[in-house]
């Protein structure tokens, strides 16, 4: 690890030597752990100077996503703690849903994926917000691969009746179901705009606190309204 540091501080590449003066390391082990470093792709040599291999970028590429992954997940236990509810974070990707984060507590917990979030988009907040977005022809294409199907009593009933309420919703203004997913729960998601990411943020509450819903989902577009701009590059991970 202090090989790979050294060298990554160096972008025109060191010698051996260089290395071994810098990690005060015996030359002879720098030259095996160098062969070793080389052999598996973490380093390069060129000339007699060593360089940082693909290896290595792709361990630093793993490293920022982490990085930024995590500050989404500080991002939605902050909004998870302020509005007192379960806080989830999807988006839209290849032709899918994909729920990237979920912060709650043992005392506000989230809903049970009792069903695939991926093939039931038609009947949670989270992915009806998600194909409210797309254009009419990728919502035929979802459905087509993932036909409306009843989950519970209150779910949507027919692709028909889905477009149609799709076709209503306004852009900016948070989605709203009840049961429709799992029973006993309602929950709402508010439509997330970056660039040409489809994303969402979406809570959770039982449905005898119902009354609540829309005031925290409001809430919580307040606070990621004000968020947003220094989280642009952590949730387009």
């Amino acid at each position: 690890m202090r090989l790979l540091e050294s060298v990554a501080g160096r972008p025109h590449g060191a010698t051996a030597k260089q290395l071994a003066r810098e990690t005060r390391l015996a030359l002879p082990t720098v030259y095996h752990l160098l062969r070793t470093l080389v052999h598996e792709g973490y380093l390069y040599r060129d000339k007699g100077l060593f360089f940082l291999g693909e290896a290595a970028e792709r361990l630093s590429s793993s490293g920022a996503q982490q990085k930024r992954r995590s500050t989404v997940a500080a991002a939605l236990a902050q909004w998870r703690d302020s509005i007192g509810v379960p806080v989830y974070y999807a988006r839209y990707r290849d032709g899918e849903i994909e729920v990237v984060c979920v912060s709650d507590t043992p005392g506000n917990p989230a809903v049970e994926e009792w069903a695939d979030f991926r093939e039931t988009g038609h009947a949670h907040a989270i992915g009806q917000c998600l194909l409210a977005q797309l254009d009419d022809d990728a919502r035929r294409d979802h459905l087509d691969r993932h036909p409306v199907q009843s989950i519970t009593p209150y779910t949507v009933c027919d692709n028909h009746t889905l477009l149609c309420r799709l076709n209503r919703m306004r852009r900016t203004d948070p989605v709203v179901e009840r049961q429709e997913y799992a029973l006993g729960t309602v929950c709402a998601a508010i439509p997330i705009t970056v660039g040409t990411l489809t994303a969402t943020m979406a809570i959770s509450l039982p449905a005898d606190q119902a009354d609540r819903l829309l005031s925290a989902a409001q809430q919580l577009q307040e606070e990621v309204g004000r968020s947003l701009g220094s989280l642009t590059l952590s949730i387009s991970i």
